[in-house]
């Protein structure tokens, strides 16, 4: 649920918004989304409330062609709800109740096994419980899959957790609260970068607003510029980027051009409102 505002509201204050409006969100449905419009072939592990939110959430999760077989009903919890503030210059504050999304349990990892063994990536993120994060972590990683973390919101990460990670795509704040680095230029984001790995990360993306991504793989370092575009709204856009480094790997691009194609799709989130209606569709990036 979002309202527009010129700016947003300091700590008692309460302003007057714009325009409100609703769409279907969360991190993992829209990541999801993403990679789907994008071109990957996607099913979503996730429990939602036996209520109206979560009986919408299926069909549009049904008609963007995303396999919705273990997406669990919980009886007693609402779905999860996201209420959302974004100011003038396209910057937003968010607070989340999790409702059914904080009861997804390792049991329920054990009834979408097949699907998880059957996929390239298993990709998550932190709005879920801890527990069955590492879970699902652990048993992909056995199976031999790639197993990508964007951990947001912000938390701390057992080191179990993190050498089972092909991947970690984490934006500033996430990177500095994992490696206890502050980042003021490129040389921190590096420092960050070293430390996260060497928990035991194999790839790490840092992502940098404006000024694109910075990665360090296998020990090399690349920085990809981000593109110039006029922001509208940043809700989202963490997690076209996520679904479309998925897809992009998927289809066998290395991580630098994985981490272009996102940024391009991220690009285009950015400039339209909403979660889910701001994701772009394969067709409207410039390949």
């Amino acid at each position: 649920m979002v309202i527009n505002m010129k700016r947003l509201p300091l700590p008692g204050e309460t302003l007057i918004g714009d325009k409100f409006f609703m769409n279907s969100g969360g991190k993992g449905a829209n990541q999801a989304v993403a990679a789907s419009r994008l071109g990957g072939r996607v099913s979503l592990i996730a429990k939602i409330g036996n209520d109206p939110f979560g009986s919408r959430a299926i069909e549009q999760y049904r008609a963007e062609g995303i396999n919705v077989n273990h997406v669990f009903t919980d009886e007693h919890e609402p779905s999860g709800v996201a209420l959302i503030m974004v100011d003038a210059h396209g910057e937003n504050s968010i607070a989340v109740a999790s409702g059914a999304n904080g009861l997804l349990r390792p049991e329920d990892i054990d009834c979408a096994k097949k699907v998880i063994e059957e996929a390239d990536i298993l990709l998550m993120q932190l709005e879920t419980p801890m527990n069955t994060i590492e879970y699902a972590a652990q048993l992909a990683k056995d199976k031999g899959k790639k197993v990508i973390l964007n951990p947001a919101p912000a938390h701390a990460l057992s080191n179990v957790l993190l050498k089972s990670l092909y991947m970690l795509i984490a934006n500033e704040t996430e990177a500095e609260f994992i490696s206890g680095i502050q980042i003021t230029d490129m040389d921190s984001v590096a420092r960050a970068a070293d430390i996260i790995c060497h928990k035991g990360v194999e790839n790490v993306v840092i992502t940098l607003g404006e000024k694109g991504a910075f990665i360090k793989e296998h020990g090399n370092y690349h920085q990809v510029p981000g593109l110039k575009v006029k922001a509208i709204d940043a809700t989202a856009a963490g997690d076209t980027f996520c679904g479309a480094v998925c897809v992009a790997l998927s289809e066998g691009k290395n991580i630098t051009e994985a981490i272009e194609f996102a940024n391009r799709c991220a690009a285009v989130t950015v400039t339209r409102m909403g979660a889910q209606s701001s994701l772009p569709y394969r067709k409207e990036i410039n390949l």
